[in-house]
C-alpha cells in the first residue's frame, strides 16, 4: 500500500477551447479503492477515460499519466491497446452499450482473454465459464452462449465486470457502475466488485454520484468540482470533517435512511460553464465566499493526506459545522394531520397478453404486471410506493391515471368508481389528479416556450384567458422560478429547473392528488434536495396528497408519511414509515432496506447486508404460493412443513398488532 501504482499529475482535457478537466492529480496504490465524487459535468468520467487513452481525438490531454513508472499520456494506440484489458480495465456505467449486441457474452469474454494471453479457444471458454461464476451468474455454461439483450441488467454489469478482471489487471477502473440499477442488484454489483478486487489484488477507481457507495466501498475519497479536484481525504476522515463548503454541501443534501440527516441542504446555483472560471470555480454558489475567493484560485493544499482548495479549510476543520450551519436552509411549513380518504385501491390487477406471430397473432402468455395491489391515500398524505423494477409501480400509476374501469379490482377517487364514470365526471377527475413524470425534458415540448406549457392544462379544462394570464406568473413565483423565464424554452433551463416547471404544470388546474413517478432520480444530489424541499413546502401549503414512486427508499423515509411495499405486482407491506423502515416484517424490505447505502462510512461498515439471490422473476411467471419465496432468505431456513405452506398457499396481509397500521403478506413475520 505504500507505492502508488497509478499516478495522475496536472491532468488537463480540452475539447476544443472548452477545458473539461483542469490540472488534476491522483495517486492510487495497489489494493486500495479510490472514489471520486461530484456532480454532472464536474470532469469525474473525462478524467478515468482519459487514463485509458478512451477519449475522441477531439480532446487534447496533456498532464502525465504513469501506471509503475511507464508515461500512459502520448502512447502509441498499439502500445495502449496492450495495457487496456491487461494492466488497467474498465467497468462502464451502461453495459448494454459496452457489449457489441450481435456477439454472445462468451465469445466476448473469450476475445478479451486470448488477446492479452494466447490459449487455444476451448480453454479460454473453461475460464470464462469460471469468471461467470465467480461474479455470481447462474448456470455459467448456458450463459456463455447468451446475448447480452437477454441479460437483465444487473447480470449484463456482472459479466461486464467478469471481462474486466479475465486478466487480473492491476487497476480496476468502474464508470458510475450502479446508476440505473435496482437497489438490491446495486448490492450485488457492489458485492462482486469487492470480490473481483479480493481475488485479483487489482486498486479499484470507483466513480459514482452515490455518497452512500462511496462510503461503503472507498478508502480515499477525492471531491471533483469544475473539473479539477477540490478536496481530497481518507474516507472517514472526509465525510467526518469536510473542509470545502461544496463537500460539505453534497453531504448535506443526501437523505438517509437512518433518518438522522436533518433538512435536506440544496447547494444554490449550478456549476460554471467550461472556461468562464475567475477565482475559487465555487464562488457563486458558497456561503462563505469573501473577496479574495474571487480573485485567484485556491491551490489544493493541506495535512495528514487531507487537502482542499478553499481558503477557509482551516476554519472548517476546527469548526466541523453541520451542513445546516452553513447553508442557508429556508424552514418546511409542518403539514397538518391528514384529513379524509380521497383514493383506494382495492384488489386491482392489469395483465397483458405475450402475442407470437407475424401476420397471425396468437397469445402464447400473459404477463401479470399488477396481481392484486391495495392503496389507501388521504388528504395532505404522502404515500411512498416503493419496490424493484418489474414489481408493477409504473403500470399502477397508469391503471389510476386512465380512470376507466380495471381489469379486475376496484379504484375509488374522491369517493367516486372509476368503473361507473361517465365523460364528463372523468373530466372532472381529470383535474383532481395530476402527474409529474421521471425526466422533465421528455414530458415537455421542446417547442413550446414554458408559459405555454404550463397554460395547457388550463386551456384543456377551457379556462378563460385572463384566468390562465394571471396563474402563469403565480405558477413560476410558487415553484422558484422567476415570471420572465415564461418565454423561454425548455433547453434554457437546468434539469432541476426543468422539473420545477413540470411540477408547476401539474398544479396549474389545482389538484388534489399528484402523482410522482421517480421525480428526482435523473437529477444530481444537490438539485434533489432543492426539489424534495420544493415539494414538502407545496404539501404543506396546498394540502396536497402525494403518490411518490421511487426505487430510492432514503427518499422515501425522508419525504413519505406511509409506504407501500411491490413485489412481482403483489403488495407485499405498508404501513406508516416510521414502522416499515425500523421494524419491517416482510423479508423483501429487509432485503431493500439493507442494501440501501448510508452516507456514513462507520455506520455503512457496521451493517449486516442481506444479499437477494438473483434477479426478480419474469411477470410472465406466476409461482404459486408466495410470489417471493424463490429469493427469500427466510424460506430457505424454515422445515419442510412451514416451507410447504409458502409453496403452496398465498400468504394474506396481516397487522403487526390490533389497529396498527402495519400490514406483511408473509406467513413467518417474525421468523
Amino acid at each position: 500500500m505504500s507505492a502508488s501504482l497509478l499516478e495522475v499529475s496536472d491532468l488537463t482535457v480540452d475539447f476544443g477551447a472548452v477545458p473539461a478537466v483542469r490540472g488534476v492529480d491522483l495517486a492510487v496504490r495497489r489494493g486500495e479503492t479510490l472514489g471520486i465524487v461530484g456532480e454532472s459535468g464536474s470532469g469525474k468520467s473525462v478524467t478515468a477515460l482519459a487514463v485509458l487513452g478512451l477519449l475522441p481525438r477531439a480532446a487534447a490531454v496533456g498532464g502525465s499519466v504513469r501506471l509503475d513508472g511507464r508515461e500512459l499520456v502520448g502512447l502509441p494506440d498499439k502500445e495502449l491497446a496492450r495495457i487496456r484489458g491487461s494492466r488497467i480495465a474498465m467497468v462502464f456505467q451502461d453495459p448494454l452499450s459496452a457489449f457489441t449486441p450481435v456477439y454472445r457474452i462468451g465469445d466476448q469474454i473469450v476475445e478479451a482473454l486470448r488477446i492479452h494471453r494466447p490459449q487455444g479457444r476451448a480453454a479460454a471458454r473453461r475460464r470464462a465459464a469460471e469468471l461467470l461464476d465467480l461474479v455470481g451468474i447462474p448456470a455459467p455454461e448456458r450463459a456463455l452462449d447468451s446475448f447480452p439483450h437477454e441479460f437483465s441488467g444487473g447480470m449484463r454489469q456482472r459479466a461486464m465486470i467478469a471481462m474486466a478482471i479475465a486478466n487480473d489487471p492491476d487497476i480496476l477502473l468502474a464508470d458510475e457502475p450502479t446508476t440505473a440499477l435496482d437497489v438490491t442488484i446495486q448490492a450485488q454489483v457492489l458485492d462482486v466488485l469487492r470480490t473481483a478486487q479480493r481475488e485479483t489484488g487489482a486498486a479499484l477507481v470507483l466513480v459514482s454520484h452515490d455518497l452512500g457507495v462511496i462510503a461503503g466501498m472507498a478508502d480515499r475519497v477525492a471531491v471533483m468540482y469544475a473539473g479539477r479536484v477540490v478536496e481530497t481525504a481518507p474516507v472517514d476522515e472526509l465525510f467526518a470533517r469536510p473542509r470545502h463548503p461544496y463537500t460539505l454541501g453534497l453531504i448535506g443534501a443526501v437523505p438517509r435512511l437512518d433518518g438522522r440527516g436533518g433538512p435536506l441542504v440544496p447547494i444554490p446555483g449550478t456549476p460554471p460553464a467550461p472556461g468562464t472560471v475567475t477565482g475559487c470555480p465555487f464562488a457563486a454558489r458558497c456561503p462563505l465566499v469573501e473577496d479574495r475567493c474571487r480573485t485567484a484560485e485556491p491551490a489544493l493544499t493541506g495535512d495528514d493526506g487531507h487537502l482542499a482548495a478553499c481558503v477557509r479549510a482551516g476554519e472548517l476543520a476546527a469548526r466541523a459545522p453541520r451542513p445546516e450551519e452553513v447553508y442557508p436552509v429556508p424552514p418546511v411549513p409542518p403539514a397538518g394531520r391528514p384529513g379524509e380518504e380521497i383514493l383506494r385501491v382495492t384488489g386491482l390487477v392489469k395483465t397483458f397478453p405475450v402475442l407470437k406471430g407475424t401476420v397471425f397473432k396468437r397469445r402464447v402468455g400473459t404477463v401479470h404486471a399488477v396481481d392484486g395491489v391495495d392503496l389507501a391515500i388521504r388528504r395532505g398524505e404522502t404515500l411512498g410506493l416503493v419496490g424493484e423494477s418489474g414489481s408493477g409501480k409504473s403500470t399502477t400509476l397508469y391503471e389510476l391515471l386512465a380512470l376507466t374501469r380495471p381489469e379486475a379490482g376496484r379504484i375509488d377517487l374522491l369517493g367516486r368508481d372509476t368503473a361507473g364514470l361517465d365523460r364528463a365526471g372523468t373530466r372532472e377527475l381529470r383535474r383532481a389528479v395530476q402527474i409529474v413524470f421521471q425526466d422533465p425534458m421528455a414530458s415537455l415540448d421542446p417547442r413550446m416556450p414554458v408559459g405555454d406549457i404550463i397554460a395547457e392544462p388550463l386551456r384543456a379544462q377551457a379556462a378563460p384567458r385572463a384566468q390562465i394570464d394571471r396563474r402563469i406568473p403565480q405558477l413560476l413565483r410558487q415553484v422558484g422560478l422567476e415570471p420572465a423565464h415564461a418565454s423561454r424554452y425548455p433547453h434554457q433551463f437546468s434539469g432541476g429547473q426543468r422539473q420545477r416547471i413540470s411540477i408547476a404544470r401539474a398544479l396549474a388546474v389545482e389538484p388534489e392528488l399528484l402523482v410522482l413517478d421517480e421525480p428526482v432520480s435523473a437529477l444530481d444530489v444537490s438539485i434533489q434536495a432543492g426539489v424534495l424541499n420544493l415539494l414538502q413546502r407545496l404539501k404543506a401549503e396546498l394540502g396536497l396528497a402525494y403518490l411518490f414512486v421511487s426505487h430510492d427508499l432514503s427518499v422515501i423515509r425522508h419525504l413519505a408519511d406511509r409506504v407501500s411495499v411491490m413485489y412481482l405486482g403483489h403488495t407485499v407491506e405498508a404501513g406508516t414509515v416510521e414502522s416499515v423502515f425500523e421494524s419491517p416484517r416482510h423479508p423483501y424490505t429487509r432485503a431493500l432496506l439493507s442494501a440501501v447505502p448510508l452516507p456514513d462510512p462507520v455506520a455503512e461498515r457496521a451493517r449486516t447486508r442481506i444479499l437477494l439471490a438473483g434477479d426478480p422473476p419474469s411477470p410472465r411467471e406466476r409461482p404459486s404460493g408466495c410470489p417471493f419465496r424463490a429469493r427469500c432468505q427466510v424460506h430457505a431456513l424454515l422445515d419442510d412443513a412451514r416451507r410447504a405452506r409458502c409453496e403452496q398457499e398465498v400468504p394474506l396481509p396481516q397487522a403487526a398488532a390490533p389497529g396498527v397500521d402495519h400490514l406483511a403478506a408473509c406467513h413467518y413475520p417474525d421468523a
